[in-house]
């Protein structure tokens, strides 16, 4: 079941810059052999400063949980030694699957703002039909959930992209 594509909500022109350089450092993986469209990164709500910044490497790691979002997570909660990021947005190139949005609210993310939808997604790999803000919304946990922000620009820049098409290729005759 394809849900329809969502709005964009609350954005800003900060979340729009924000969105394209993360979609600018998520690119730079499609000149490697491991290209993946999945870039997020952990900024500090108020002051807008960057924390970390990293991409999907389950692949790499053999580790189907190691996603951008909670690579994000893991990375951050090292960083400012503790394991709640109360105060921090997390930016994501797409839209939170259920098992990072579960590790996004169990993390006390204030927000989550994502690019490309898991619409998006679908049309290269296998995603879980469940909206960021479905999933949210059935938690007495908090988190705004922002997107689809430069929505385009993240499929057509890393989704779309003559390397990752080719890998996308790979990925789904590994999963049959």
């Amino acid at each position: 079941m394809i849900r329809s594509e969502p709005k964009p909500l609350k954005s800003s022109t900060f979340d729009q810059e924000q969105m394209i350089s993360l979609i600018r450092f998520t690119e730079r993986t499609l000149a490697t052999d491991t290209p993946v469209p999945f870039g997020a990164m952990v900024v500090d709500t108020q002051s807008g400063q960057m924390l970390v910044r990293t991409v999907n490497q389950a692949s790499q790691k053999n580790d189907p949980t190691c996603h951008a979002e909670v690579n994000a997570i893991r990375l951050a909660c090292r960083r400012i030694k503790n394991h709640l990021l109360r105060g921090y947005s997390l930016y994501t190139t797409c839209e939170p699957c259920p098992m990072c949005m579960g590790a996004i609210l169990w993390a006390g993310i204030d927000r989550v703002v994502y690019g490309a939808t898991i619409e998006h997604a679908a049309r290269h790999c296998n995603q879980i039909y469940i909206s960021a803000s479905e999933f949210a919304g059935k938690s007495d946990m908090r988190c705004e959930v922002v997107g689809p922000i430069e929505a385009e620009l993240c499929y057509s820049s890393l989704f779309s992209h003559p390397n990752m098409i080719k890998r996308f290729k790979t990925w789904r005759s590994n999963n049959r």
